[in-house]
């Protein structure tokens, strides 16, 4: 019998590989139909695991197989990528049992004729699973390929910040995410909520940056009766760092643009002790719900969530005191945690994406009030979305100039602040996702610009 998780995670390879899913939605699909809790966490692991190391599977195939997979089928390919994931990284489950499902997959899949071909691959990568023919050398081959990284990417890396930290960067990406949360402060303290975790079998400690963030290191908060009562919200650190960076202060009327889910606006709104006003908008209905939810858990009462885009004209004219533009952007920053985007994602997509971005801060430049900031951000590691963005940005728009915000200025954080007075996260550096983002003040005597 085939394992129900192992088919959850084939169906999830599958949608993925083909691009009718990202793995998120993919996966909560394949999780749908599993009523066994750890045949849930069972299939996230593979499926997760298997595009975290799908280059260096996709050439062991290539080398065992005399094939590339280009020429296979792609029940075939997925079927051998998961496999093989299981073969190499999740010592638990017996050889055996992962080479006979594949073989009775493939029959499943309609491929009879290809069981052969699966068990010959399987069994070659499982007996030579100790000495693998995994390039260590020239270094874009030790990235592309062994640590599993689109090749245009690793060399950007490479050519940036070079070796050691380049591979850093990828072997940081290929490892497991912790669950990191932020404290709600509107309702308890970080160290209020780290005690009322530890009474209901959670550990977590402090985050090495972030003020509110807890990272778990026992234990699963979801699953407490905390996860229903708003006294937290699961955030990266790096995003919760952009959200300080946003230096939301008490009684501000503040434009959050590209708001769901949601984190970054209660973060704002807990800055800002609930007062003044956080209008939070999303163009995707789906998206709105979402944030609606966030806000309502969280207990906020001085937000407003509104259906609107963000590339449109804007729909106040110099009335805000700050504006956070979290961009859409390529994602390249949190490979980490979905670790679909190395692969589905180009460098063909970065021009485009920063074409969009820079719309987007020409539009609502406008309804920031003369002294008031304009905060930019991504979540992405390439810098044509973000110091490109705010370059074109501020040669169009002379009102405006950057500003570190004071809380930055403190020893602890100023480290993450490069030398334009841009936070920007590194995984090499700070073993932080990659995140980008800078304040933009507009001068007092701004109107003559308008």
């Amino acid at each position: 019998m085939i394992s129900p998780a192992r088919l959850a995670a084939y169906d999830t390879i599958l949608a993925v590989s083909a691009g009718r899913m990202d793995l998120p939605a993919a996966l909560a699909r394949a999780r749908a139909k599993l009523t066994d809790e750890r045949d849930r966490a069972l299939a996230s692991e593979i499926a997760t695991g298997t595009l975290r190391w799908q280059g260096a599977i996709d050439h062991l195939i290539t080398a065992f197989s005399g094939r590339p997979v280009s020429r296979l089928d792609d029940e075939i390919v997925a079927i051998l990528r998961i496999s093989g994931f299981q073969l190499l990284h999740l010592d638990r489950v017996p050889a055996s049992a992962v080479v006979d499902n594949a073989v009775q997959m493939a029959k499943r899949a309609g491929k009879k004729s290809a069981s052969g071909f699966v068990n010959a691959v399987l069994r070659r990568i499982s007996r030579e699973r100790t000495r693998l023919p995994l390039p260590r050398e020239p270094p874009i081959d030790l990235l592309s390929v062994t640590l599993s990284h689109p090749r245009w990417l690793a060399e950007r890396w490479l050519t940036r910040y070079g070796v050691e930290a380049a591979a850093a960067w990828a072997e940081f990406n290929n490892s497991p995410a912790p669950l990191t949360l932020r404290a709600n402060t509107l309702r308890m303290s970080p160290e209020a909520l780290a005690s009322a975790l530890r009474e209901v079998g959670v550990d977590t400690q402090p985050a090495r940056f972030a003020p509110d963030a807890l990272v778990v290191i026992a234990g699963n908060p979801l699953s407490t009766p905390l996860a229903d009562s708003g006294a937290f919200v699961v955030q990266d650190e790096a995003s919760q760092l952009v959200g300080l960076f946003a230096a939301a202060t008490a009684g501000e009327r503040i434009l959050d643009a590209c708001a769901s889910p949601g984190g970054k606006t209660t973060q704002m709104a807990a800055s800002m002790r609930d007062t003044g006003l956080i209008v939070a908008t999303d163009i995707r209905g789906r998206r709105v719900e979402l944030l609606a939810r966030t806000v309502a858990a969280s207990g906020a009462r001085c937000v407003r969530v509104v259906h609107a885009d963000a590339r449109g004209p804007a729909p106040f004219r110099a009335r805000f005191d700050a504006i956070l533009v979290d961009a859409p952007c390529s994602g390249l920053g949190t490979i980490r945690r979905d670790p679909d985007i190395r692969w589905r994602r180009s460098e063909d997509d970065l021009a485009s994406l920063a074409a969009t971005q820079r719309e987007m801060l020409a539009q609502l430049a406008a309804a920031i009030r003369p002294g008031g900031r304009l905060i930019y951000s991504t979540c992405s590691s390439e810098p044509e979305e973000n110091q490109a963005v705010v370059n074109a940005f501020l040669a169009e728009h002379p009102d405006f100039s950057r500003r570190v915000p004071p809380t930055f200025e403190r020893a602890d954080l100023r480290t993450l602040v490069d030398a334009d007075g841009a936070l920007q996260t590194f995984p090499f550096r700070d073993g932080l996702e990659s995140f980008y983002a800078v304040s933009l003040r507009r001068q007092e005597d701004a109107a003559s610009f308008c």
